[in-house]
């Protein structure tokens, strides 16, 4: 338990405490209620919340964040950064990952092994930040991502996590991500369970994937990813 006065750094957000990562989830939570009751952006980060005791803050930001998810359905309208997908799905599931993402960072400021993902999760997860993060992330912003894009369109990565898989394409106008049917192969594969495949492309860990395949390419993917999740 997080008490006063204890504010570990966070390894894998340096640049945070602990204090200052229990916050940033309080805040994320609530700012999300505002999208989600004005329809509109919601402005970051949210006004004379900063001050505020960091697991209060967290108390206060779940209690309305759930109750927000109980009071509205799935595929009701609401504003999101994700253009294709304007609903209150979209944020149950962000805020799923979100949250999933920043207890790892939490258990390792504090130096526990993260516990486990179940499977279904981390593969919806991998699923997003490869599609919502780095795929439409690197087209909608394509000026952030232009240092890493090739002048040409790259031979494509497998990204396999457990039995689901997803081919990732590396050009100059963006990354294309595309489900690979079974018995894909491409010329580099990154593979794992989909709690590991998670966390590397989430860079919250280099280890417990296979890498195999030209390295440039695992290189480079990294390198986007590095963009996409910061």
């Amino acid at each position: 338990m997080l008490s006063a006065g204890h504010a570990p750094r966070v390894p894998s957000c340096p640049e945070w405490t602990l204090d200052d990562l229990v916050q940033h989830v309080g805040m994320v939570y609530l700012h999300k209620v505002a999208n989600m009751r004005t329809g509109a952006p919601a402005e970051w980060p949210p006004p004379d919340l900063a001050s505020l005791p960091a697991l209060p803050l967290l108390d206060r930001g779940y209690a309305e964040l759930t109750a927000e998810f109980a009071a509205r359905k799935p595929d009701e309208r609401t504003f999101t950064w994700f253009e294709p997908d304007q609903t209150v799905g979209f944020w149950i599931r962000r805020m799923a990952q979100e949250t999933v993402i920043h207890r790892v960072d939490a258990e390792l400021a504090v130096g526990a092994a993260p516990a486990e993902i179940p499977d279904d999760l981390a593969q919806d997860g991998v699923d997003e930040v490869l599609t919502r993060f780095l795929g439409y992330g690197s087209v909608a912003w394509h000026e952030e991502f232009a240092g890493v894009l090739p002048p040409q369109e790259e031979a494509p990565v497998l990204i396999r996590a457990g039995d689901r898989g997803w081919l990732v394409r590396i050009g100059p106008a963006g990354v294309q991500i595309s489900t690979a049917p079974p018995g894909s192969d491409g010329a580099a594969v990154v593979s794992g369970a989909p709690g590991s495949v998670l966390l590397w492309l989430w860079r919250r860990a280099e280890s417990g994937v296979d890498r195999a395949g030209d390295p440039r390419l695992v290189e480079r993917l990294w390198a986007a990813l590095g963009l996409a999740t910061q």
